[in-house]
């Protein structure tokens, strides 16, 4: 629908104040929840994995997925840990700063009925600072962008034991420019692809 554009008359009141933004939807693509949509807040910064990329990832981690502990940190809309969980993952953490995202994904966890899942409103480095008290099978790592997070967020990851040793995956999702961080020696990209704006990988420990 067209807007109409109206001349504001002299001596006129201050201008309308813009209505909210509304919020949008992330869809599951396959598993339990397939076709299911999420609401997700229209929050600046948030920046939900696009279908196509997800659909390339849990294409990869197909025969992973089954009963695996996964971790979605820097999480926002929930989309790669929702879509964990649909695929039959055995329980699922997200991990987000925004209060009302955090509230909204407790909110999608409840909808769907999902008590494999637990959401934790925190700082991820802060979080991801402490030991681990028992490593995942697979993490999803997707740091808002331009704010210098991922290599942190990796270093940490390892330090505190987050992956499981030998076993685990990683995924990392970050600006095309950008190149991979670093990673502990013996790990390597399994696979990885690029969008117009996006590069994201699935990494492993050579050896598995």
């Amino acid at each position: 629908m067209k807007k109409r554009i109206h001349k504001r008359a002299r001596h006129a009141g201050p201008p309308t104040q813009k209505p909210p933004a509304q919020p949008g939807v992330v869809r599951i693509i396959g598993g339990d929840w397939r076709g299911r949509k999420l609401p997700v807040l229209n929050a600046q910064g948030l920046r939900p994995t696009s279908d196509r990329v997800r659909e390339t990832l849990f294409n990869w981690l197909q025969f992973e997925m089954a009963g695996a502990r996964c971790l979605d940190v820097f999480a926002g809309s929930g989309g790669l840990g929702f879509e964990a969980l649909s695929r039959g993952a055995g329980a699922v953490t997200f991990l987000e700063l925004s209060e009302p995202n955090a509230h909204q994904l407790k909110q999608n966890v409840a909808t769907l009925k999902a008590d494999n899942a637990e959401v934790i409103q925190t700082d991820s480095l802060v979080w991801l600072a402490q030991p681990a008290a028992q490593p995942f099978d697979v993490v999803f790592l997707d740091p808002p962008f331009h704010q210098g997070l991922m290599q942190a967020a990796v270093d940490r990851l390892f330090t505190g034991h987050y992956l499981k040793n030998h076993q685990a995956w990683l995924y990392l999702e970050q600006e095309k420019t950008l190149d991979w961080p670093n990673l502990p020696e013996g790990w390597e990209c399994y696979r990885e692809k690029t969008t117009s704006e996006v590069r994201y990988g699935l990494f492993c420990v050579s050896a598995y």
